[in-house]
């Protein structure tokens, strides 16, 4: 039985106790999680985060590059000054490498038509797919980009976390403070020796 076929009598439960309709459009938390789009992870609740406290976005492996366009319009449209990446154990990304995916998604192409065989060869070669073997330097890479960014706000607060798919338990990975943190803190440092 396909999924969609549950989804109007599974939202008329949900529509009849639903009292949410009130929340505003900007996260109350200003809070920004980018994570993966992989099914056993609930931001929700492990973080203990209510409707309405904080954008999520997902995509395969909680990439921050892939995030980046949404990242954008929360922070200069709605209002997040947090942004909290999580990337998790377990995760898919690390099972193959970009060439791997390519020549898949190749093959399959083979029965089609030469004019769409080229167009799904020419597109999937101009796709970047954000794998990663090394866990830890993902999150910091992810960190590091958003850090670093000109266009991610002065600031914003940056943080890097890990989830572990086996018992629920979230870890901090890497910190930063904003830029505009680090800039106030250069000059508390030069006024504190001069």
């Amino acid at each position: 039985m396909s999924a969609h076929l549950e989804f109007v009598e599974k939202n008329v439960a949900y529509a009849e106790s639903f009292d949410k309709g009130h929340l505003p459009v900007p996260p109350a938390k200003k809070l920004l999680i980018v994570t993966c789009m992989d099914a056993r992870i609930d931001c929700y609740k492990s973080l203990g985060l209510e409707l309405g406290e904080a954008h999520i976005v997902r995509n395969a492996g909680g990439s921050a590059r892939d995030a980046f366009r949404s990242i954008l319009i929360s922070q200069r449209l709605l209002g997040t000054r947090e942004i909290a990446v999580f990337h998790h154990t377990n995760c898919g990304m690390q099972s193959f490498t970009a060439p791997q995916l390519r020549s898949l998604v190749k093959s399959d192409a083979q029965s089609r038509p030469d004019n769409e065989k080229e167009e799904i060869e020419k597109t999937v070669d101009g796709m970047t797919f954000y794998e990663f073997s090394d866990l830890e330097r993902s999150v910091r890479e992810d960190v590091k980009y958003l850090k670093e960014n000109l266009l991610v706000l002065e600031e914003a607060k940056i943080t890097g976390w890990i989830y572990d798919t086996a018992n629920g338990k979230v870890r901090s990975y890497a910190f930063w403070l904003s830029r505009l943190h680090l800039k106030m803190f250069s000059t508390w440092q030069v006024k504190q020796v001069v």
